[in-house]
């Protein structure tokens, strides 16, 4: 698994978002931080998961990562 490297540089109500809502569609306020901090929501991003009519989601591995980040983060 690799390293979201754009995870430094969200601001932490965009990470307390994704830790709350890991797993769900991503609003599109937090894709916009994503974004700014310098993550490409393209489908080829490791992190990008599948698209659909609520959004875009995170891929499973972006999902393990933020919860072991929140662990750490909170341990």
């Amino acid at each position: 698994m690799g390293t979201i490297e754009w995870w430094a540089k969200v601001d932490s109500d965009a990470k307390a978002w994704l830790i709350a809502h890991n797993g769900e569609a991503v609003s599109s306020e937090v894709l916009s931080k994503i974004a700014a901090a310098g993550g490409a929501d393209t489908s080829s991003a490791w992190w990008v998961g599948e698209s659909g009519p609520d959004g875009i989601f995170l891929s499973d591995e972006a999902v393990d990562w933020i919860e072991a980040a929140a662990n750490d983060e909170s341990g």
